[in-house]
């Protein structure tokens, strides 16, 4: 069980770093793409824009409640984990996009304000596990409740830069 466990998780993280790399492979091949429209560097300006103004909110929610930004992130991840309650911190790092060094100190410090709690894995003794306490549920809900509330009010104005951002794209490729 071990063993196959170790493979799983092996070609979860080799499909991960792909993933990152498809990006950059595709960063690479646009560059090679006709040169783009004043109204392409609007909609995607827009975009970033909306975006940014929609993070800015959050890093000010997670501030207010007491926490940085990445641990809200952090906790967010551990809770929304599909199917479960827990996340390893291979996952979490992946989630969040940082080097797992980086992960472990973040996880140190959340586990230090008692919003996180590690244990060991039931099927490999090698694996951590985390979950968020109840102390970091509460917080973690309050949060959650003022961003869907911001969601709520700009929710259709990100959809729409975004729908027009996608549309805009999907019709370079195909000239």
């Amino acid at each position: 069980m071990t063993k196959f466990f170790t493979d799983v998780v092996e070609k979860k993280l080799a499909r991960a770093k792909a993933s990152r790399n498809d990006i950059n492979v595709s960063f690479r091949s646009d560059l090679r793409k006709k040169s783009f429209s004043k109204a392409d560097y609007e909609q995607l300006a827009a975009w970033r824009y909306s975006l940014r103004r929609f993070l800015r909110f959050s890093e000010e929610a997670a501030t207010q409640a007491g926490l940085t930004p990445q641990q809200h992130q952090a906790l967010l991840a551990v809770q929304g984990m599909p199917g479960r309650e827990e996340a390893t911190v291979g996952e979490l790092a992946e989630r969040l996009q940082l080097k797992h060094h980086s992960t472990v100190e973040l996880v140190n410090r959340l586990e230090n304000a008692g919003l996180l709690k590690r244990s060991v894995g039931t099927e490999d003794a090698r694996q951590v596990l985390l979950k968020v306490t109840p102390k970091g549920l509460r917080l973690l809900e309050k949060l959650t409740a003022a961003h869907r509330a911001e969601l709520k009010r700009v929710g259709p104005e990100l959809a729409a830069v975004l729908s027009e951002v996608v549309a805009s794209a999907s019709e370079s490729e195909t000239e």
